[in-house]
C-alpha cells in the first residue's frame, strides 16, 4: 500500500529562488505540452506521443535562445511535468467515456504563475537523498532543512516539493508500507462500533460516546472576515496586497491544519480500538446544497471517512458503509419497529411500540452498527442485513418495503428465534 508522508521545509533565500525557478520551468513545459496537443487537434493530426514531446519541448528547447534557461533545473522535474500533462488528458478522456468515477471532468487547463499552489516531483532518477544531518538534498536546489515530525517507515520512491497558498514549503514522500509491520503496530481487537456523524456532535458512537464538533471554521470566522476585509482594501498587484493575501491564506491554513489533525487523531483512535467499524455512506455533495452547508463543510465528513478507509485497509480492519437511505433515525434499536421520520429539532423520542426512550444520535449509531452486520445476537452470531423471504399471504411483503429497511429487522428476529 502506498502512502504519503509530508514534512515542512525551511529553505534559505537561495534555495527559495531555485525552487521558484523550478516551479516556473515545470509550468512552462506543462503549458507547452498543452499547446502542442491543442495545435495537433486543431490541425486534425494525431496527438504527439510523450517521447516526441520530450524531444521537442525539453531536449531541443534547451538549445534555443527562448528556452535555454530550462537547463538550469533538473531534467527529471521537466519530464514529470510532461507526465502530469499526459495523465490529465488520460483522465479527461476516461471521464468522457464514463470509465472514471465522479462527475464529468473538463480538459486540462493552462497553469498560471499566479496560481496559489505549485509543485514539482523528483523520482529516484533525480538522485535526491537525505543527508546524514537530516537535510533533504535536491538536485540544483541544495540541502534543504526539514522538520522531521516522525521517521520514515521505508525508503521513499519519490518526493514532491510543494509550495502552498500560505507560502509554506513541504516535502511529500511516497512510501510503500510493509503489511507485516503494520499488523505488528496495530494488534487485533474484538470490539466493533457504529458511527453516526452529525453537526451538534461530530460523531456519536454506538457505545454512547459523544465526540463534540470542534467547529474550527466557525471559531475562526471573525478573524477570517477581518483578514478578508483587509485584503479587499489593498490595491491588486501591490506589495501590501501580497502581504494581506499571505496573511489571509495563513489564517485559512491554520483552520485546515487543525481540522486535519483532529480527523487524524480521531480516525486513528477508532481504528486502534475497534476491529470493525460501521458508518453511513453520506452524500456530502447533495447535503452542501442545504441550509447548513457551511457547518457541513466545516465538519469535513468526507475526509474523515476517507481516513477511516485507508487506515482500515492498512491495518487489517473492516470498514462497512451502509446505504445512505437506511432509516437509522426512524427505527427503534430495541424492538426494530420503524417509527417514521422526525424533524431535526427532536433529539429524543419514545418508541410507540415498546416505549423505549431513545437519544436520536445514539439510536442512529446503534442502527448503523446493526445494519452494517456488526451487532451480536443472543446466540453470539453477527447480524448481517439481507432480504428475508416472507410468507405468500403476508401483507406488505413487496420488494419496495424490503428495500425500506424491513430486511435487517426480520433477519434479526429470525436468528433470535433459531437460538
Amino acid at each position: 500500500m502506498q502512502l504519503r508522508y509530508s514534512f515542512r521545509l525551511y529553505p534559505d533565500s537561495r534555495q527559495r529562488a531555485a525552487m521558484t525557478k523550478a516551479f516556473g520551468c515545470a509550468r512552462v513545459v506543462f503549458n507547452d505540452a498543452l499547446r502542442a496537443r491543442e495545435a495537433a487537434r486543431a490541425a486534425g493530426q494525431p496527438f504527439p506521443t510523450l517521447g516526441q514531446l520530450s524531444k521537442q519541448l525539453i531536449t531541443q528547447a534547451k538549445q534555443t535562445t527562448a528556452r535555454c534557461w530550462l537547463a538550469e533545473v533538473s531534467s527529471v522535474v521537466l519530464q514529470q511535468s510532461l507526465r502530469d500533462a499526459e495523465a490529465a488528458y488520460q483522465n479527461f478522456f476516461a471521464s468522457l467515456r464514463g470509465e472514471r468515477r465522479g462527475g464529468k471532468m473538463s480538459g486540462p487547463r493552462f497553469k498560471s504563475r499566479k496560481d496559489s499552489r505549485h509543485s514539482i516531483r523528483f523520482t529516484a532518477n533525480a538522485r535526491w537523498s537525505i543527508t546524514g544531518a537530516g537535510r533533504l538534498s535536491l538536485p540544483k536546489i541544495g540541502a534543504v532543512k526539514v522538520k522531521w515530525s516522525r521517521s520514515l517507515p521505508a525508503q521513499p520512491s519519490s518526493v514532491t516539493l510543494i509550495k502552498d497558498a500560505a507560502g509554506r514549503y513541504f516535502a511529500s514522500f511516497v512510501i510503500d508500507t510493509d503489511p507485516s509491520a503494520d499488523a505488528a503496530r496495530m494488534p487485533g481487537s474484538d470490539q466493533t462500533v457504529g458511527i453516526d456523524l452529525g453537526l451538534t456532535h461530530f460523531a456519536v458512537l454506538s457505545d454512547g460516546t459523544k465526540i463534540d464538533s470542534p467547529r474550527f471554521l466557525r471559531r475562526a470566522e471573525k478573524k477570517l472576515k477581518r483578514t478578508q476585509r483587509d485584503l479587499s482594501r489593498k490595491q491588486q498587484g501591490s506589495k501590501n496586497h501580497e502581504k494581506a493575501r499571505l496573511k489571509h491564506a495563513r489564517a485559512h491554513a491554520q483552520v485546515a491544519d487543525a481540522r486535519r489533525e483532529f480527523h487524524h487523531q480521531l480516525s486513528t483512535r477508532l481504528i486502534r480500538e475497534n476491529q470493525a467499524i460501521g458508518v453511513e455512506d453520506l452524500t456530502v455533495n447533495g447535503l452542501v446544497r442545504t441550509k447548513p452547508a457551511k457547518s457541513i463543510l466545516d465538519a469535513g465528513w468526507s475526509r474523515f471517512v476517507h481516513m477511516l478507509e485507508y487506515k482500515a485497509a492498512r491495518y487489517g480492519r473492516d470498514l462497512v458503509k451502509i446505504d445512505r437511505f437506511e432509516p437509522t433515525s426512524q427505527v427503534c434499536s430495541a424492538c426494530g419497529i420503524k417509527d417514521g421520520p422526525k424533524p431535526l429539532h427532536i433529539r429524543e423520542w419514545a418508541c410507540t411500540a415498546c416505549g423505549t426512550v431513545h437519544d436520536r444520535d445514539h439510536n442512529a449509531a446503534k442502527n448503523v452498527k446493526t445494519a452494517a452486520g456488526l451487532a451480536v445476537t443472543a446466540c453470539g452470531a453477527s447480524v448481517r442485513p439481507g432480504f428475508v423471504p416472507a410468507q405468500r399471504g403476508e401483507t406488505g411483503s413487496s420488494r419496495s418495503r424490503s428495500m425500506a429497511g424491513d430486511g435487517p429487522t426480520s433477519s434479526t428476529h429470525l436468528q433470535l428465534a433459531e437460538c
